[in-house]
């Protein structure tokens, strides 16, 4: 079995607005955050400008992982084919100087296959809620910025957050290798190879705008995407993030993790580990 893993990244997606862009275009919008009731009737009542206040506003860096492998197999392995004879009288048929007897009507000739797999896997994950986007995909095309683990900080202004992804990517690694590594049914094997060929830490921007409905006594949080532009209701600010770490030593760390999948072909997994921690040792 061989392997190839990619050197995993942190990257930084340039953001297409700036605060003061981006606090504009959210303002135009604030209503959305009060849900479709208080949309409706502000519509009947049509409140003033006046009645509104930013309380709240922040430009943090949502992580997501994008992750993605690819496998391939070629081997040979034995096998019986089986056809239908016409004729109840035919007892034996010659095939390329060989003779086979047929059987209950049937001829059973034994072959080799010549078998060649391709797999092929891509993962785009949220790194708060550990949910699955495919939607994510539309960033991978975007300006980045590659940085180094901790010098994360030092690439961005002093009041921007940094979210900790909640979702380690010995998890994320876990199920992808569980779909790459097959149990082939073969009796020989010519070429096995694994190849990860993406493990990368994205950070794409987000502002967040917390408002006040003053005569209504009511706050909603407007999200504005720092790339697209597109805004989304929001239902928490991530202020609460100040001052945690981000260790990225833990988050790529397969180490021990890795070691304990258990998976067809037995110590792949501990190869996988072995190659996470050899690379570690020579930074």
């Amino acid at each position: 079995m061989e392997f190839k893993i990619a050197s995993e990244r942190v990257l930084i997606c340039k953001e297409q607005f700036t605060l003061k862009e981006a606090e504009a275009k959210a303002w135009s919008k604030k209503l959305e955050a009060f849900g479709t009731l208080d949309k409706f009737t502000s519509f009947l009542s049509r409140p003033k400008e006046e009645d509104f206040e930013l309380i709240y506003q922040e430009h943090r860096y949502q992580p997501f992982w994008h992750v993605a492998s690819k496998a391939h197999y070629v081997y040979d392995r034995d096998s019986h084919y089986q056809f239908e004879v016409t004729g109840h009288e035919v007892g034996t048929v010659t095939l390329e100087g060989k003779n086979f007897p047929v059987t209950n009507g049937h001829l059973h000739v034994p072959v080799i296959e010549h078998c060649q797999e391709d797999l092929a896997e891509e993962l785009l994950m949220d790194g708060v809620s550990g949910e699955k986007k495919p939607s994510l995909k539309e960033y991978l095309n975007k300006a980045v910025i590659e940085v180094k683990g901790k010098d994360i900080k030092k690439s961005l202004k002093k009041d921007d957050i940094v979210v900790p992804p909640q979702t380690r990517i010995s998890a994320i690694m876990r199920e992808m290798l569980a779909h790459m590594i097959q149990g082939i049914q073969a009796d020989k094997i010519f070429e096995e190879q694994v190849e990860v060929t993406y493990v990368d830490l994205y950070y794409r921007p987000i502002y967040a705008f917390q408002y006040r409905w003053k005569s209504k006594n009511k706050e909603a949080i407007l999200e504005f995407d720092g790339i697209t532009g597109a805004t989304q209701t929001g239902s928490r600010t991530f202020n609460e993030y100040l001052g945690k770490v981000l260790d990225i030593d833990f988050l790529f760390d397969l180490g021990a993790d890795a070691a304990g999948i258990f998976l067809p072909g037995g110590s792949i997994a501990v190869k996988v580990a072995k190659k996470y921690l050899d690379k570690k040792t020579k930074k």
